[in-house]
């Protein structure tokens, strides 16, 4: 069952809608959902907030330090609530998925994301959840870096917020079973 729900971002007004802001993006509006506003919280490095997903108790973190550091705050929540890593679910941006499309999975590597990296090492696991949003990759020869900070397109951005309807739904069930499995696989069929 998971009990804390983290969206990957940079922190800065100048960040707020690149691609590689979609994990902050997608809390934004799970958030909204949940009825719950952040705070500020500085022991966690990061917002901070709860509410209620499926009639269970929630909290949700937008890590402050910016993505290759995300660890610091991930880790943070997870020392002082005692949590497991898999009661953790991490949203993050996927470059080797289109715009709008979603998909869930529990532990594995990095692929190279530095902020899922830093959470790996902080917590000492892999095995926490991972939603991952998918933004597509640059066009050859063109900078990873430089891509999933710039703002995607109107309709490519219009793909990945359709994408988070879905997924919304998907991550309420996960707060409410203990077998996670069959939510994956409602989400990576369908979406």
């Amino acid at each position: 069952m998971i009990k804390l729900v983290v969206g990957l971002g940079n922190p800065g007004q100048q960040y707020v809608k690149t691609r590689h802001n979609a994990g902050f993006l997608f809390l934004d509006d799970l958030v909204g959902d949940a009825y719950s506003g952040w705070s500020i919280q500085s022991k966690f490095n990061g917002l901070f907030a709860e509410g209620i997903l499926m009639g269970n108790r929630v909290m949700f973190l937008k890590p402050s330090t910016f993505m290759n550091r995300s660890g610091l705050s991930v880790s943070s929540v997870v020392r002082y609530y005692k949590l497991l890593p898999e009661e953790v679910l991490v949203v993050h941006d996927e470059l080797d998925f289109k715009p709008g499309v979603a998909r869930l999975k529990k532990g594995g590597g990095h692929a190279g994301h530095n902020g899922i990296r830093d959470i790996i090492d902080h917590l000492g696991s892999k095995d926490f959840y991972r939603l991952r949003l998918g933004v597509g990759r640059p066009p050859e020869g063109n900078s990873v870096a430089d891509f999933v900070l710039t703002a995607p397109s109107k309709m490519e951005f219009q793909k990945i917020l359709d994408a988070f309807d879905f997924a919304k739904q998907c991550v309420g069930q996960l707060v409410s079973v203990d077998d996670a499995s069959i939510v994956m696989n409602r989400l990576n069929v369908s979406v």
